[in-house]
Order: structure tokens, then C-alpha cells, then sequence
């Protein structure tokens, strides 16, 4: 049995902050069962390794024997989130909430033990409040207290608008830790105030006010910018087994080391001897791939991963290549098409921009043979394996276009 504070000394694992910390605890000494709160608004219908960051700690508690609860942010996800955010967002309707959240509810369990895990829909409670209620709730609160929100205050200061309903968003995100008695949430660092919100309206309330857990914002496959789709440098945990492996041996070697410590439930001790022997002349990608094994096991199989590693070695260490290249017809006048739009066509990148900085960077192969000519023009009746980096691979056959037939 371990003791309160190896059990402390686990949960300070990843942690940004903990508010407070000496009640944090207080709290586990006292031997009681916490209720651990972690919200999400279901607005995309895929999760990816970022967001597996609070459902990681999440699950940490529940090894522990607390009691998980999943919220589904189901009824705020509609108002919309303004964390962040520089001008109003666009609400969701009802539909696409409700579809994202059967999805979460799916993708969740890959985590989280089923068994052991309360998800609960903010509707059940937020759909039976009254205007009065929602009027009792606001009076709590008061607009300078909001604009001591960050994202709020430069908005004001710089003349953008700041519609009513956005102040209503943190109070009511508060208010579901009143509904749940939540004596522990869990939240990125970016929700720091809405979860201080939470907090306030406990004590309002008469309830002893939550313990707050701060998880730092995962950064992705660059390693300068958060993980987010719409940003293309997210592993989504659905993916295919041979791209998130991928995906993960993409990663540098100094944020292997972050995503370690956020993602993969090796002990701390372990991750700690094996960057000594990094230090002292080991090979950092023998690491990675004992990463990219651990998460694509969890989110697949160990036969799975097993595979993954195999197709990996044999196609970046032997050039073989993958099984399943796309075939990508592209038409083109005489004079052929250049190697920039060639790429963004194709979809093996996401702009031209993108596809110069790639052939600057010696990324781009055709039939294996590194391009460095950003002016090369390909003429039709060419069928060629283009390669971008190690993963992105097309069969493009260039054909003439019937204007020019």
C-alpha cells in the first residue's frame, strides 16, 4: 500500500500547478474517495494525443481509487468555449454536438476503465434551469471579475466584441462542479480560470471548494504549436496503426522526452535511466520506438504495434515501400505542371509554400531520387512514386488534359 505522499508524488507526475496542493493532501491522507472531475466540450469528432493528456491523469486517479467522472460538455459545447479565442466563435447546433459526443463516449474507454468511469452530459442538469436560475447564477459573479480574464481583457482593451453569452460560458462550466460535488478538476492550463470559477461558485453554493490540477497544452508533431487538427500536426487516436507509429518517430528527440512524461505510463524512474543512457552516447530512436510501441499498443494491440514497427524498419531502413500508396490521376496542359503544385495537388502538402520548403529541404523524392530543383516542371504522360518526408507517399500519374488533347 503506498503511502499519501508517494501517492501525492505520482499525481505531481505531468502536473503544471496544483491549487491547492497542501489541501491536495490533506485530502488523500484523510484516506477519502475523491470525486475527479475532467470536462470536455465535444466539438470535433476525433481525439487526439493531446487531449489524452487530462484523460491520462484522469485514469491515474481511477488506478487509485477515485471516482472518475467524464463530463460531456454537451450543453456548453453549443455556447462555444472563448478560451483563447479573439473574437466570438460560432456556436454548434444540437445535432453536431450530440454526434461528437457519441464519438467521445467511443474513444474514451481506450483509456479510461468503463467499469469505473461516470460520464455525465451537462444537459441533465443545465437543461432544467430556469431564467430565474441562470439570473440567481450570473449575480455571483461580476464583469470586472471577467475581464480579469486574459483573452477577455485584451478583447476589450483592443475594441473587439464580447458577446453576453461568452461571460456565461466559464459560470456555467463552474456550475458543473457545483452539480458534481467535485472535490478534484482537472483542466489545461488554458481553463485556469474558468476552473477558479468552479471553485467560487462551490463555496457560493456551500460545498467545500474543488482542488485544482493544471496539465501543461501538449505540444505536436512540430513542437512549437499545440497539438490540433487544424493545424495538421496532431496523432489522432483513432489513426491507423502504421501512421501514429510514424507519426511518433517524427517527433525530435527533445520532445520524445515530453511526450514520455505526458503520455506514456512507463514509470518516471525508467524514462530517467534511459535519457542517462542517451547522455552517454545511446541511440534516442531505440527510446522512440519503445514510445511509439506503448501508445500505438494502447490505442490497437501489442500485435499491432509489433507490425507497425515492422512495416516502419522496412520501409525508412530498406526504402520499401508502403502497401497501401494512393494513386493520384492529375491533368495537365503540354507544357507539364511544376513540382510545387505537382505536391499541393497531389495532397502530400497542404500548400505550394509548404511543397518549396520541403524541395529546399531535401524532403522530396521522385522514383527515390531527391529533388532539388524547385522549377522542375513534369511533362504528361509520366506515372511516378512522389515522396514527401518519411510518410507521405503517392503513385501520381500525369496525363494531358482534354483541353489539350
Amino acid at each position: 500500500m503506498a503511502s499519501p505522499q508517494q501517492v501525492f508524488d505520482e499525481i505531481l507526475r505531468g502536473t503544471e500547478e496544483i491549487l491547492l496542493a497542501e489541501e491536495l493532501k490533506l485530502r488523500l491522507e484523510q484516506g477519502k474517495t475523491l470525486r475527479v472531475k475532467a470536462g470536455f466540450d465535444p466539438t470535433a469528432p476525433e481525439l487526439h494525443l493531446g487531449h489524452t493528456v487530462l484523460l491520462n491523469k484522469l485514469r491515474q486517479f481511477q488506478k487509485l481509487g477515485h471516482e472518475a467522472l467524464f463530463l460531456i460538455g454537451d450543453f456548453t459545447g453549443m455556447i462555444g468555449d472563448p478560451t483563447g479565442k479573439n473574437i466570438t466563435r460560432q456556436p454548434l447546433t444540437r445535432d453536431e454536438v450530440l454526434e461528437n459526443a457519441r464519438t467521445y463516449e467511443e474513444q474514451i474507454f481506450k483509456i479510461l476503465d468503463p467499469e469505473k468511469t461516470l460520464v455525465v452530459f451537462n444537459s441533465s442538469w443545465m437543461n432544467g434551469m430556469t431564467a430565474a436560475d441562470l439570473v440567481r447564477l450570473s449575480s455571483h459573479y461580476t464583469v470586472a471579475r471577467m475581464l480579469e480574464r486574459d483573452d477577455f481583457y485584451k478583447r476589450y482593451q483592443s475594441g473587439q466584441p464580447i458577446a453576453i453569452h461568452e461571460f456565461l460560458y466559464p459560470l456555467l462550466q463552474g456550475y458543473d462542479s457545483v452539480a458534481l460535488k467535485a472535490d478534484v478538476e482537472l483542466g489545461g492550463t488554458d481553463q485556469k480560470f474558468n476552473l477558479l470559477v468552479g471553485r467560487d461558485l462551490q463555496k457560493v453554493y456551500g460545498q467545500r471548494p474543488q482542488v485544482i490540477i493544471t496539465m501543461p497544452i501538449l505540444e505536436g508533431l512540430d513542437g512549437v504549436q499545440k497539438m490540433s487538427k487544424s493545424l495538421g500536426n496532431y496523432i489522432g487516436i483513432n489513426e491507423p496503426p502504421r501512421e501514429m507509429f510514424g507519426k511518433l518517430m517524427s517527433i525530435s528527440d527533445e520532445l520524445m522526452w515530453r511526450y514520455l512524461e505526458l503520455l506514456s505510463f512507463r514509470p518516471m524512474t525508467e524514462i530517467a535511466h534511459w535519457k542517462k543512457e542517451v547522455e552517454q552516447g545511446a541511440n534516442p530512436r531505440d527510446i522512440k520506438i519503445k514510445l511509439a510501441k506503448e501508445i500505438v499498443a494502447r490505442f490497437h494491440s501489442d500485435g499491432m504495434a509489433e507490425q507497425a514497427h515492422e512495416v516502419f524498419v522496412a520501409q525508412f531502413r530498406q526504402g520499401v515501400l508502403p502497401e497501401d500508396i494512393s494513386e493520384i490521376p492529375i491533368s495537365t496542359g503540354k507544357e507539364g505542371i511544376p513540382i510545387a503544385r505537382l505536391l499541393k495537388e497531389s495532397a502530400l502538402t497542404t500548400s505550394t509554400s509548404e511543397a518549396l520548403r520541403m524541395i529546399k529541404q531535401g524532403a522530396v523524392r521522385i522514383d527515390g531520387e531527391r529533388i532539388e530543383n524547385q522549377s522542375l516542371q513534369l511533362l504528361p504522360g509520366i506515372t511516378c512514386v512522389v515522396q514527401v518526408g518519411k510518410r507521405r507517399f503517392a503513385r501520381v500519374s500525369i496525363g494531358l488534359s482534354e483541353d489539350n488533347c
